[in-house]
């Protein structure tokens, strides 16, 4: 027998929650249409729903967003980047404590392979004529990363094969929350011919009305909550018909006192966050078209915490100054809002010179930044710590001796450089130590905190 079900996805909101208000009106006004002439609906969330920048959610360490998923009706979400590795253990283990939905992970695990209490690597629903719809769901494999923070990571294919084989007997209709990505959910497609549905997320794609690779449906929605997707699907022999569409939430009908609720977020968060970490006696100065006061004081409180043989840090990642007064964790926050952990890599004394006179050359300073964690705008200018340059001879020192060129050293720097295509030397490292759970505003409020001291 034909059945008609219905399905909204959202995905990459990250904390953007100007849209929201009306995200949730639609959400509830369409579960309750669908419902009301007798058919299913299904909300997911296909992860990076939250994000550090945003006070509410670094004031609560996302339990707010939780808060705010339970009002949006959601049947179940899965975990990106954002959730996963810029949290740490306890506060991800404890994120999802007051959730009225599923979280669905079939790829992480407690140390041991063990998998936490809070997780369901699948989930079966039962529609009202008796349909099953099988949904599993995967995210990135930052296994390194994960592992830093406490977590282990199991590949994402091998993960969905498993799933996949304990699903496809007992389902009329496969479904995968992705946090992969495009190009792996294309790879997903050609791999597990099964899935009849890819809800993705992390490369901030979209497909108007979806997109049809081998045998799967593919559907996405943007990111910061741009587009609320929906998926008409007949359930009946296969293959389905499966209708994907995206809603603009510009287009949606306004919301009575959302920008009042959006400015209440910002207030709670900035309530939460309003603890004294230190005194300043003279206001500290920032620029991204030369160094300055805050980014040389960056640098160095990353060269102190991580212990390299020398730091290189870019000023654009100082959005603010900080006022001769009293500090408090907000203002830190609103300085460096990137979910960014400081690092450190291995080079050879000629990697390192070939990146520190990189690093001096034009154009670094209006050059826009995009992604990596990097909350910003432009890379603005470098700054280093126990180097000295001469740029018209070629020449670098490290701690005062000529840079050896057979020599391995330790670079000082940002997640971000490791994952970008700026220096392809720090990039293609074989040594890289990640200090985590730690951001860099954490480091800034621990300099400032030995200053007073």
């Amino acid at each position: 027998m034909k059945e008609k079900i219905h399905i909204y996805h959202t995905n990459d909101l990250h904390s953007h929650f100007e849209n929201w208000p009306k995200i949730q009106s639609f959400l509830a006004e369409r579960k309750a249409f669908h419902e009301a002439a007798g058919e299913d609906v299904f909300i997911f969330d296909c992860g990076d729903f939250m994000d550090r920048w945003h006070p509410f959610t670094e004031g609560s360490m996302g339990k707010g967003n939780t808060q705010v998923l339970n009002e949006g009706y959601y049947n179940a979400v899965t975990i990106g980047n954002n959730e996963g590795i810029t949290l740490p253990f306890q506060d991800l283990d404890g994120l999802y404590e007051e959730a009225n939905f599923e979280v669905i992970v079939a790829n992480l695990y407690l140390p041991e392979y063990k998998r936490p209490k809070w997780v369901q690597p699948y989930v079966i629903y039962k529609t009202k004529q008796g349909h099953k719809i099988g949904v599993t769901a995967v995210t990135t494999y930052y296994q390194k990363l994960y592992q830093l923070l406490g977590w282990e990571l199991s590949e994402p294919f091998t993960e969905l094969e498993m799933q996949i084989n304990r699903m496809k007997d007992k389902t009329d209709m496969i479904i995968v929350l992705s946090h992969l990505g495009i190009h792996d959910d294309e790879k997903m497609t050609e791999l597990f011919p099964q899935v009849d549905l890819i809800l993705g997320a992390h490369t901030h794609h979209f497909f108007h009305e979806g997109n049809k690779v081998n045998h799967t449906m593919m559907a996405a929605a943007g990111k910061y909550g741009r587009f609320v997707g929906y998926i008409e699907v007949e359930l009946m022999e296969k293959p389905l018909m499966i209708q994907p569409r995206l809603f603009e939430t510009d287009l949606l009908p306004s919301v009575k006192n959302e920008e009042i609720f959006v400015r209440e977020l910002e207030s709670v968060g900035k309530r939460q966050l309003d603890s004294r970490v230190a005194y300043l006696h003279n206001t500290l100065e920032f620029s991204w078209e030369r160094p300055s006061s805050l980014a040389n004081l960056l640098c160095e409180a990353i060269h102190e915490w991580c212990k390299p043989d020398c730091t290189l840090i870019n000023s654009g990642l100082v959005l603010t100054q900080l006022q001769k007064g009293y500090v408090t964790k907000y203002d830190i926050h609103q300085m460096l809002p990137h979910p960014i952990n400081p690092c450190n890599v291995e080079l050879t004394g000629a990697q390192l010179k070939e990146v520190l006179l990189h690093s001096e050359d034009d154009g670094w300073s209006d050059l826009e930044v995009i992604g990596l964690g990097f909350r910003g705008s432009v890379m603005g200018a470098f700054v280093h710590y126990g180097v000295e340059i001469d740029k018209e001879e070629q020449q670098v020192f490290i701690k005062g001796n000529p840079i050896d060129p057979e020599k391995t050293y330790t670079l000082g720097t940002t997640d971000m450089f490791t994952f970008g295509r700026f220096f392809p030397e720090i990039r293609r490292s074989e040594v890289k130590n990640y200090f985590m759970p730690e951001f860099l505003r954490d480091i800034m409020e621990w300099k400032l905190g030995r200053m007073n001291d």
